[in-house]
């Protein structure tokens, strides 16, 4: 990329800056010569983004060595090297055209919250993926059999967990909606909830946000499904009535599924109302009347004394680091694996050729289009199975646990590199089209 020539080398935590000595701690003090980044001041164009937005999937050999010396994760001492759900926004960032990016957006991936709500959303899209297909073929044996009670409980399983999943993902967009937590600053009506409501500009980051969270997905799924991935999140956060994925591309996917199809994918708490009156499919889980585990609504946030095998399994999922789910012997998609299977662009190595190829051919390897990814006999990563329901922890207690959990650390150096890049390139667009002008 062009563009991307005049960025410089990146030089760690301490470029763009100078060392003063501070009299008062007797020590050397960094004092960056950059402007501070004032979330308030930054100006978005107040349209929302519309129509197609492509990534880039083609990197070269060029840009992946560029990626891999300025921008990837580097390993510190002692950590485990998996992949990150940080190594997933990377490739997401580095491959997103410029003019979807702020410096808004990127504080944004970069909170706990948005993180807790991007696990949530990869394990939520990855288990209905998953039992789309085991419906799928259940429908297609159902054909020459009969239905036995055995078919509605096994169902039933599988509408509570995504149910349950998608109550998850739910009360970590409404921590974001209402500017919950860290997220205060990112407010429409400011962090005191006092000033006019900006609808415009908050229209546009959450649109573009949503956009970002489809292809973190996609990424972190093994570059699978990816219509099935951007219909059934469009239609979470949407509804039908709103799904402009499904209006372009006119699948008729949910006219074709048969009614136990509905049943065990849609959930219990599908509502059609009015137009004016509608509500979203994630925000009816969290108003939806059901039996459900109130330690859902604080999971990875609020401390439990007690927790089910099937909580802690969750909390792994979407709260702890990703070290934990490698000790657990579970993954989220790729995220959890070794990043040593993977190349620079998270694309799987294929066994077969890493004998004969060297590291800088097989990060070059296979620039395959999100509809023609090469799929594999063996699956890239193992089913996810969720533990069952304990019944009897489900009853509310004579008080509330006030003790909370320290968040999953967020990568601050990581935070500042995209923050960096995407500072050099605005820079180095107006100094183009000064120059042209």
């Amino acid at each position: 990329m062009a563009d991307e020539d005049d960025e410089g080398t990146f030089g760690g935590a301490f470029e763009d800056g100078h060392w003063v000595w501070d009299e008062d701690t007797e020590a050397l003090l960094f004092v960056s010569d950059l402007p501070p980044v004032v979330i308030e001041s930054i100006q978005i164009p107040t349209k929302a983004p519309t129509g197609t937005i492509e990534f880039r999937d083609d990197v070269d050999l060029i840009e992946q060595i560029r990626y891999r010396r300025r921008y990837q994760r580097k390993i510190l001492l002692g950590d485990a090297d998996v992949i990150t759900l940080q190594d997933v926004k990377d490739i997401a960032l580095y491959t997103a055209p410029v003019n979807i990016l702020s410096p808004m957006l990127i504080n944004l991936l970069h909170m706990p919250t948005t993180e807790r709500f991007l696990r949530a959303l990869i394990l939520s899209c990855g288990y209905y993926i998953q039992i789309a297909d085991e419906m799928s073929e259940r429908i297609m044996e159902l054909q020459t059999k009969l239905r036995t009670p055995d078919c509605e409980r096994i169902e039933n399983v599988y509408r509570e967990n995504l149910a349950d999943l998608r109550a998850i993902v739910a009360k970590e967009y409404c921590t974001m909606l209402v500017g919950g937590a860290d997220t205060k600053k990112f407010h429409h009506m400011g962090p005191q909830k006092k000033r006019q409501s900006l609808s415009d500009k908050d229209a546009r980051l959450f649109e573009t946000l949503l956009r970002m969270a489809i292809q973190i997905v996609w990424l972190a799924l093994g570059r699978k499904s990816f219509n099935r991935i951007e219909l059934e999140i469009h239609r979470l956060f949407k509804s039908e009535i709103f799904n402009s994925v499904e209006h372009t591309l006119k699948t008729g996917y949910i006219a074709q599924m048969v009614a136990e199809e509905q049943a065990v994918l849609l959930g219990p708490c599908v509502r059609h109302d009015k137009k004016l009156n509608t509500r979203s499919p994630l925000i009816n889980e969290v108003f939806c009347d059901r039996p459900m585990d109130y330690r859902l609504m604080g999971l990875g946030i609020v401390k439990y004394p007690k927790m089910s095998t099937r909580l802690k399994y969750l909390r792994v999922m979407v709260a702890c680091p990703e070290e934990k789910l490698m000790a657990s012997n579970i993954t989220l998609g790729i995220i959890g694996m070794p990043r040593t299977k993977f190349d620079t662009m998270l694309r799987p190595i294929l066994q077969t050729e890493t004998k004969s190829k060297s590291k800088a051919s097989m990060s070059s390897q296979s620039h395959a289009s999100k509809s023609s990814v090469r799929r594999s006999k063996k699956p890239l990563y193992p089913p996810i199975v969720i533990p069952e329901k304990d019944l009897l922890d489900t009853d509310f207690p004579s008080s509330f646990p006030e003790e909370t959990l320290v968040p999953n650390p967020v990568s601050a150096i990581q935070h500042k590199r995209w923050q960096n890049r995407l500072r050099k390139l605005l820079h180095s667009g107006t100094r183009s089209h000064t120059r042209v002008g």
